[in-house]
């Protein structure tokens, strides 16, 4: 890959670990981004918001692992296939673009999970902002139960791999495990497709939102001698 320029940003109030502050190094958004582009940058730990490329670079602090799911490996545990078969009466379609039904859902699962206030946007344009894509081929699968959509997961497709980039839900139906199910979902997906990975952005260790990634065998995880599995 050619050389890419990267920025640093100010630091902001850590959305993981409280007490805390970040930084990110961002792609130049003058680069030229693509989906083959993308998984490269993906494969070094970077993953999207909205149309720019991050990844973490806090001072003192290395938390935010990247992660990913090698999918010809994975075999789930019982509580997965649990989950599989809770929802088994789902039905998903795969849609290419953001919609009214979508925001309005995102907006009470924000308020189910979230009311305390958040990093993610609560308005219609920052919606957008967050999870469209300008560049790259960002999907978006819906999860409907009798014709109601009870989750939408925002997938990146990549020649070689799926990016899980949000999923948000029914907060009213949590014995469905739905955000789980999303991800199993993906895995199956890419597996079928021939796929190598589906990525998780970033496992970090002491924040209880990202603990569930551990649940998912095998995961890799981007250490300083690269990709390898996490010991279980």
């Amino acid at each position: 890959m050619e050389r890419i320029r990267l920025y640093l940003s100010t630091e902001h109030p850590c959305g993981y670990l409280p007490q805390r502050t970040a930084r990110s190094l961002f792609v130049d958004p003058d680069f030229t981004l693509n989906p083959q582009r993308y998984e490269m940058l993906l494969s070094q730990g970077f993953r999207r918001g909205g149309d720019h490329v991050y990844r973490p670079r806090c001072s003192g602090c290395a938390a935010c692992i990247p992660a990913r799911i090698p999918v010809r490996d994975f075999a789930p545990n019982r509580s997965q296939r649990r989950c599989l078969k809770n929802n088994d009466d789902l039905v998903m379609e795969i849609r290419q673009e953001l919609s009214d039904e979508q925001f309005d859902l995102y907006r009470r699962y924000l308020r189910g999970r979230h009311s305390g206030g958040g990093m993610n946007p609560e308005d219609k344009p920052g919606f957008h902002n967050f999870l469209d894509c300008g560049w790259g081929t960002a999907e978006f699968w819906e999860m409907r139960l009798d014709g109601r959509m009870v989750a939408c997961a925002v997938v990146d497709r990549t020649p070689q791999s799926l990016s899980a980039v949000y999923t948000f839900f029914d907060t009213d139906l949590p014995d469905r495990s739905l955000g789980t199910y999303a991800v199993l979902r993906q895995v199956m997906h890419a597996r079928d497709a021939g796929m190598d990975h589906v990525y998780l952005g970033y496992w970090v260790p002491g924040s209880q939102k990202m603990e569930y990634k551990r649940n998912f065998h095998p995961l890799e995880i981007l250490a300083s001698r690269g990709w390898q599995v996490l010991e279980t």
